[in-house]
């Protein structure tokens, strides 16, 4: 079932939701960085993210000094190539604002195969959150697309990485026609503060119509319950009906 503290907010225009999204990104970057110091978010590529990256690279007064930016979920290849979910966020966000090289944490997924990738990205996620064994990172923001078939990240459904609960990192193998990926698992989604799902467009709205009803627990979208933080599900008229 859906929890009664998840917000579902449709929105006139898209504008409407990037607007939105800016203003509690300003918001929960300032709380995180009184509390630690610093803004940690993991981000999701898609089609979907686009305007908003493009509308938060232009507002004023963000403490890009202080933020640090991962990803969701990457493909395996190359840095440059248009399947690169880091390079349409480098495109998009990164390169048009003033944030520190070191503050940018894409997966290393250009050279290295998603077993590996999967395994070194763990790893900065321990460096960064000082992690001891068994500990799980704490993002303060991340921010999720939702696909058709309700998967979200690189979490398909019915694939084993559903199941997995001991990495941060795994390795999504997809078939000889589609790009290996590495995706954060639940357990991280899980454990982060605010957790912000963009759906957008009519053909996203079957899939808007279940998470809404709290009634198929087995789409991975219906399985990100953060246990201590808020949950936002974001939409256009054409996905919120």
């Amino acid at each position: 079932m859906k929890n009664s503290t998840d917000e579902y907010l449709v929105f006139e225009k898209i504008d409407e939701i990037w607007q939105f999204l800016t203003e509690r990104w300003r918001d929960i970057a300032s709380e995180a960085i009184g509390k630690k110091g610093r803004f940690s978010s993991a981000l999701s590529g898609g089609k979907t993210p686009v305007g908003f990256y493009r509308h938060l690279s232009t507002a004023g007064r963000l403490p890009w000094d202080r933020t640090h930016l991962f990803v969701a979920d990457e493909r395996c290849v190359p840095s440059d190539s248009p399947d690169n979910n880091f390079g349409m966020i480098r495109e998009t966000l990164v390169d048009k604002v003033a944030i520190p090289p070191e503050n940018i944490h894409p997966v290393p997924a250009a050279d290295l195969s998603a077993r590996v990738a999967a395994e070194e990205y763990e790893e900065e996620l321990k460096r960064f959150f000082g992690l001891a064994e068994g500990g799980v990172p704490e993002f303060d923001l991340i921010l999720l697309g939702i696909g058709e078939d309700g998967h979200t990240a690189s979490l398909f459904p019915g694939t084993a990485v559903l199941r997995e609960r001991e990495r941060l990192a795994a390795p999504v193998t997809m078939g000889p026609a589609l790009h290996d990926r590495v995706t954060l698992t639940f357990s991280v989604l899980n454990n982060a503060l605010n957790v912000f799902f963009l759906a957008c467009g009519k053909r996203k709205r079957t899939v808007m119509k279940k998470l809404r009803s709290g009634f198929d627990k087995t789409l991975p979208a219906a399985m990100v319950r953060p246990k201590k933080g808020r949950l936002f599900f974001l939409m256009d008229r054409d996905a919120g009906g």
